[in-house]
C-alpha cells in the first residue's frame, strides 16, 4: 500500500506529541481525518483524545472492513477515542453529532493488542453511563448555581421590602419630635395579598429546579428530560455477563444515544433477547446472529415475529441453538409451522446462517416461506440429506446466491443436485466451501465440470475431503481456467498422512491424524505451484492452512 504525501506528513506531524498545541490550534478541518488515521496507524492515543475532543465535523466513522494487511486500531486508541467523546459534550469546538464504530471491534488477542467486539461493548455502554451521570452532575450544579442567585434576589428583594414599611411606619407628627412607629391593624385584603406573593415566589422557584434537572423530579423517582447530543452507532457482542450493562446503557436516557447497528448474543435466554430487542430502535437493526443459546425450535419461532418488526433486518444467522428435528417431541410439527410463518414476515433477509441445527430433510419448510432469494447462505453441520439439495439445486434461491457454504455435509449421493445448483448459481455465486464434504477423487472429478463453470467464483474451500495427490493435481489445473478465483483452500493429499487411514476417512480423522514427518510436505505446495506457473496464474493463491484461511480478503 503506497501512502499519499499526506498521509507520510500526518504522520512524522503526530510522531511527537510534545508539539501538539502548537498545530493542533491552526490545523484546518480538512487535515482532521488524515491526522487522526495517522495517530491511529502509528498508535498515538492522546493525538487520538485531542483531535476527537475538537473533532470539526458532524460525523466520525471508525472501522468497517480492513484492507488487506491492516490491522484494527488499538485497544489504548480505542479508548482513548472514547473518553474524548465524553470530554467533548461540554467543548464548544466539537461538532461531532455520529460517532459510527460499526465493524471496529478485532479479535481478542489479535496482533497490535485490538479490542474484541465484547470489550468493545463493555467499554461502549461503561461511556454512555458515564456520560449520563457527568450530564447530571453538570445540572444539579447548574440548579444549584441558579437557586443561590434566586435566593440572593429574594432576599434583596424582602429587605427593601421590610425598609419601605418601616419607613411608612414612622410618625413624626410627635409634639416633641420623636419618631413614633404605628402599629396600625393589617386588613385582610393586605393578607391575601401576601399569600399570593409567597405562592409565587414559590412557584416560580420550583418551575426553575424542574427546568434545570433539580432535586423535585429526581426526589420523584423521574429522569430528568436531557438532549441526545451524540449518536453512537456500533455493533453489540452481549452474554450473560455483560447482558445487564448493555441493558442498562440501551435504556438510559443521556447525552450520547448507543444504536445497535449488528447484534450477536452468546448463552443468554430467549426472554432476555427479547429484551434486548425491545431496547433497539426499529430501524437500525440489520443482523442479528445468536450462538450457544438453547432457543429450540418453539423458542425461535417466538422470536420471529418480534424480528419482522426491524423493517431494515437482513442477516439472522444462528449457531447451535438446539434446533433438532431428528427427535421425536410433541408439538414440533406445529413449532415448525409457526417458525415457517415466523420467517414469512422477514421482508428483507438476504442471509441466513444455519449451523449444526440438525434439520434434516426440512430444508424446504424452511427456505420456501422466504419472501426474497437469499445472498448468502451458510449451512454447515446440518445433516442436510439428499432431498434437502434436490430441493435447493430448484428452488428461487439457487440463481440468486453469491455465497454457500455446504461444508461438513455428506454429497456423496447428491451429486447430481450439486452440478445442478452450480450450474444456476453459475453467474452469482462468488464464494464456496465444501469443506469435510467426503469428496473423494471420483466424486470431485464428477464437479469438476461444474466448478469450472463458476465464473464469478472468487474463493473456493475444499478442506479435509479425502483427495489424492492425482486428485488434488486436477483440482488446481480446474482452477488455473477459472479467470476470477483468488484463493484457493485445498487438503492435505493422502498421501501425507501417517499410515493407518481408513480407506474413506471423515474429516474429523482426517483433522486429528499427523502428519507423516518422513514425507516433505513442500514438496506438495511445490508441485501445485508449478501447475500455477505453467497456467499463468501469478494472482491465485493456494493454501492449505484451515485455520487461518479468510475468504473476505478477496473482496
Amino acid at each position: 500500500m503506497v501512502l499519499s504525501l499526506v498521509s507520510l506528513c500526518a504522520k512524522e506531524v503526530v510522531s511527537d506529541h510534545s508539539s501538539s498545541p502548537g498545530w493542533l490550534r491552526w490545523v484546518p478541518r480538512e487535515l482532521y481525518r488524515p491526522l487522526l488515521e495517522a495517530a491511529f496507524s502509528s498508535c498515538r492515543p492522546l493525538t487520538v483524545g485531542e483531535l476527537v475532543q475538537r473533532w470539526p465535523e458532524r460525523t466520525l466513522r471508525i472501522g468497517g472492513r480492513r484492507r488487506q494487511g491492516q490491522t484494527a486500531p488499538n485497544r489504548l486508541c480505542i479508548q482513548a477515542l472514547l473518553l474524548a467523546v465524553v470530554r467533548g459534550l461540554s467543548d464548544q469546538r466539537c461538532s461531532l453529532h455520529l460517532l459510527d464504530l460499526s465493524g471496529l471491534q478485532g479479535d481478542e488477542g489479535g496482533m497490535g493488542d485490538p479490542m474484541g467486539g465484547w470489550s468493545l461493548t463493555v467499554a461502549l455502554c461503561t461511556m454512555v453511563v458515564q456520560a449520563r451521570a457527568g450530564a447530571r452532575r453538570t445540572q444539579r450544579k447548574e440548579g444549584d448555581r441558579e437557586r443561590k442567585r434566586f435566593s440572593a434576589l429574594e432576599r434583596e428583594t424582602d429587605i427593601k421590602r421590610e425598609r419601605g414599611q418601616r419607613k411608612r411606619g414612622m410618625d413624626l407628627s410627635s409634639d416633641d419630635g420623636e419618631m413614633v412607629e404605628c402599629s396600625a391593624p393589617t386588613s385582610e385584603e393586605d393578607l391575601i395579598k401576601g399569600v399570593r406573593r409567597r405562592m409565587e415566589i414559590v412557584r416560580k422557584k420550583e418551575t426553575v429546579v424542574t427546568a434545570l434537572g433539580g432535586s423535585k423530579k429526581e426526589s420523584e423517582g423521574q429522569e430528568p428530560e436531557t438532549d441526545v447530543l451524540v449518536h453512537v452507532r456500533a455493533d453489540l457482542f452481549v452474554n450473560a455477563r455483560s447482558w445487564e450493562r448493555v441493558r442498562v446503557a440501551l435504556s438510559t436516557a443521556g447525552p450520547l444515544k448507543l444504536q445497535c447497528r449488528y447484534l450477536r448474543v452468546e448463552e443468554i435466554s430467549v426472554s432476555s433477547i427479547r429484551t434486548l430487542l425491545d431496547l433497539l430502535p426499529p430501524r437500525g437493526l440489520l443482523g442479528i446472529d445468536i450462538r450457544y443459546s438453547s432457543l429450540g425450535v418453539a423458542g425461535l419461532a417466538e422470536l420471529l415475529p418480534q424480528l419482522s418488526t426491524f423493517p431494515a433486518l437482513n442477516s439472522l444467522r444462528l449457531h447451535y441453538c438446539n434446533l433438532d428435528f431428528r427427535r421425536d417431541h410433541l408439538g414440533q410439527e406445529q413449532a415448525l409451522r409457526d417458525l415457517s410463518q415466523g420467517l414469512r414476515h422477514l421482508q428483507e433477509l438476504r442471509q441466513l446462517s444455519l449451523t449444526a441445527l440438525r434439520l434434516p430433510g426440512q430444508l424446504r419448510v424452511l427456505l420456501s416461506s422466504l419472501p426474497q432469494p437469499l445472498e448468502i447462505l451458510e449451512l454447515p453441520y446440518l445433516s442436510l440429506s439428499p432431498v434437502d439439495l434436490a430441493y435447493l439445486s430448484t428452488s428461487h434461491h439457487a440463481s440468486t446466491l453469491q455465497q454457500l457454504d455446504l461444508s461438513e455435509n455428506r454429497l456423496d449421493e447428491s451429486i447430481p443436485s450439486i452440478r445442478r445448483l452450480l450450474s444456476e448459481a453459475s453467474g452469482s455465486l462468488q464464494h464456496l466451501s465444501l469443506s469435510g464434504c467426503g469428496l473423494t477423487d471420483g466424486l470431485l472429478g464428477l464437479l469438476l465440470p461444474s466448478l469450472g463453470g463458476c465464473w464469478a467464483l472468487k474463493s473456493l474451500a475444499l478442506a479435509l475431503n479425502p483427495l489424492s495427490m492425482t486428485g488434488l493435481v486436477d483440482l488446481v489445473k480446474t482452477a488455473v481456467r477459472m479467470p476470477s478465483l483468488r484463493q484457493l483452500l485445498y487438503p492435505n493429499p493422502l498421501e501425507d498422512y501417517q499410515p493407518g487411514l481408513p480407506d474413506l476417512p471423515s474429516s474429523a480423522q482426517l483433522l486429528d491424524w499427523p502428519l507423516d514427518d518422513s514425507t516433505d510436505i513442500s514438496l506438495t505446495s511445490s508441485q501445485l505451484k508449478r501447475v500455477l506457473a505453467d497456467g499463468g496464474r501469478s494472482d491465485l493463491f493456494l493454501t492449505c492452512d484451515l485455520l487461518n484461511y479468510d475468504k473476505d480478503l478477496v473482496d
